[in-house]
């Protein structure tokens, strides 16, 4: 007989085990298929937005055709300092920018006016001429104080990016970086400032909130507008000094869109 219970017993408790087992298996919360991977939801990006992608592309749209020149340096330098609102390094390539397919380069070789006109080295014209090594003789530079690089895109274009590389062959910030959008030479009709890092008002064209950024070769990226772009016909770029000293440099301006329809 007291065989019999303690079987009987031992028989009961497996049961009751074996339910808890099954009940608590059921209740795990299990992760959606693909979940912290790229294609599985949201993406949070370092860069804080301004040069990378985020999400997957839009039907119809393709990388642009950037091509990067040969890196000088890696890394936010530890010796400029001084510099508010700087954005921190990424700590990787950038991710492709996509726009619609057809998207080219509408600024190659195309004419170039500046409040400078004779630089100090290097003609304005190398601006657009597809050069964009940072090799002594590859970049102009522009007199001190405030500056501006006005270039003529021919015809109305759609824009979607503006890639500058002011200067990578060594490390420094540039400052008062704006950029703008219009439909005539003058900057006076349909006007839109697209990327502007003017903390203080200093180039009198309003109070930016972009972040300060430390040149490398893979230029800055600037969006344009939405999934459309914007239309304009010129594109000017504003800058007053830098980390190092008070002079302004271009090495390449290149504009990513397609000729208005």
């Amino acid at each position: 007989m007291v065989n019999n219970s303690n079987g009987w017993m031992v028989r009961f408790l497996a049961v009751i085990l074996l339910c808890v087992v099954l009940v608590v298996s059921s209740c795990k919360k299990t992760e959606p298929e693909g979940a912290g991977t790229p294609d599985g939801g949201t993406t949070t990006n370092s860069n804080s937005g301004e040069d990378a992608t985020a999400g997957s592309p839009a039907a119809g749209t393709v990388p642009i055709p950037l091509v990067l020149p040969k890196p000088m340096f890696v890394g936010t330098p530890q010796s400029i300092e001084g510099i508010e609102n700087l954005m921190p390094p990424l700590g990787k390539p950038r991710p492709p920018f996509y726009a619609p397919a057809g998207a080219e380069n509408v600024a190659a070789g195309k004419s170039v006016n500046s409040t400078d006109n004779e630089p100090i080295i290097g003609e304005i014209e190398m601006i657009t001429d597809g050069d964009k090594e940072a090799a002594d003789g590859s970049y102009v530079e522009l007199g001190p104080a405030l500056q501006h690089v006005t270039i003529d895109l021919g015809k109305q274009c759609d824009i979607y990016a503006i890639v500058v590389w002011h200067f990578h062959k060594q490390e420094r910030v540039y400052l008062d970086v704006v950029a703008q959008l219009a439909d005539d030479p003058d900057f006076i009709t349909n006007v839109r400032t697209v990327f502007n890092n003017d903390i203080d008002n200093s180039a009198g064209l309003g109070i930016g909130s972009d972040m300060h950024y430390v040149e490398t070769s893979e230029g800055k990226l600037i969006k344009v507008g939405d999934a459309k772009g914007e239309r304009a016909r010129y594109v000017r770029l504003y800058s007053g000094g830098n980390s190092n000293n008070d002079l302004n440099h271009y090495i390449e301006v290149e504009v990513f869109g397609k000729a208005a329809e």
